[in-house]
């Protein structure tokens, strides 16, 4: 048998994509899902690495037949399976579909979603221009009313917003890029179908561990560089990440600030859970008295534009002034 290269034969080209997909029991989208990567209009060299996780529907028939289909056209198909009774979860079924692909770069497609057509030449386009770079894409959900804000969210940040704003899925492979250099951009056109429903892996992450991973990531790359800072909002989330942080960043915490005439009036927060003696004593100010920097625990798009215009007037930058923790 000759290896690749060897006399006798010109040597494979390289799979320039590789598109990886997790399933688990996904009969009721996967066939739309991989007739969008049989629709794509990328003229490279794509692969498509697949992994069952133990699937109990009939999952593992329509990927056969997806298969059979796309190796027709020129793009081969890697199989793996977890055929224990149990499946292993999302991560694991994704992290096996990296480990059998051979790709020089990654797309990565969930079962229950659809790609535009374009989506892989476009992505590639700008992934080949920057490279070390996590390229992402404007995206469509449905239902078209599930998350509104969220969606319109994501789809209008800038480029220097995807840095401080952005919170994809993946949380901990996007902080580990970030604290490893690595950049963020986005093709600014709609390539993905984001399906939102109660099967959806995104539900079976706690919030509360969601929570833990963002506030150790803002106190390693945001708190740690600020001897001081102001958290906008004195209210239940503005508490809560104060009682989140460690106690060296709480004693870095000089004011709250708020809108609030209640909240403003009683004049500072005593954090009840210290075991300090005396317990501290956090002042509540009106924003316009604050002192940057902000930590805004704030959720856009719900005041009808009041705390983005109060922001505005206070002409700060953000990643410098106020970071968003909303």
């Amino acid at each position: 048998m000759a290896e690749p290269g060897a006399a006798g034969g010109s040597p494979e080209p390289p799979v320039q994509v590789s598109i990886i997909v997790p399933v688990h029991n996904s009969e009721c989208w996967l066939d739309e899902c991989l007739k969008s990567v049989w629709e794509q209009d990328f003229k490279g060299t794509m692969e498509l690495s697949i992994f069952n996780d133990a699937s109990k529907d009939g999952s593992a028939e329509i990927i056969e037949k997806w298969k059979t289909k796309l190796e027709e056209v020129g793009v081969p198909v890697i199989i793996g399976n977890n055929d224990s009774s149990q499946p292993r979860g999302v991560g694991y079924a994704k992290n096996q579909a990296v480990i059998q692909s051979s790709g020089t770069y990654l797309c990565f497609l969930d079962s229950d979603d659809v790609m535009m057509p374009q989506r892989v030449r476009l992505q590639h386009e700008v992934a080949i221009q920057h490279p070390n770079s996590i390229v992402g894409c404007q995206v469509r959900r449905e239902p078209l009313d599930s998350t509104e804000r969220y969606t319109r969210w994501i789809n209008n940040l800038t480029q220097e917003q995807l840095l401080t704003q952005g919170v994809p899925e993946d949380l901990l492979f996007f902080y580990e890029h970030l604290q490893k250099g690595g950049e963020v951009f986005r093709v600014n056109h709609c390539l993905l179908l984001y399906r939102y429903h109660p099967q959806a892996a995104t539900h079976s992450i706690l919030e509360g561990t969601i929570w833990n991973h963002r506030v150790r990531f803002l106190e390693d790359r945001v708190l740690s560089s600020w001897t001081s800072f102001t958290i906008w909002n004195a209210g239940k989330q503005g508490k809560k990440l104060y009682r989140s942080l460690s106690p060296a960043n709480q004693k870095k915490v000089s004011a709250f600030c708020d809108v609030d005439e209640k909240k403003i009036t009683k004049g500072f927060y005593t954090y009840e859970e210290s075991e300090e003696r005396p317990k501290p004593k956090i002042p509540v100010c009106h924003f316009r008295d604050a002192s940057p920097p902000f930590v805004i625990c704030v959720k856009l798009d719900l005041t009808g534009g009041a705390f983005e215009t109060n922001l505005d007037m206070l002409n700060l930058k953000e990643g410098m002034d106020y970071y968003h923790f909303n």
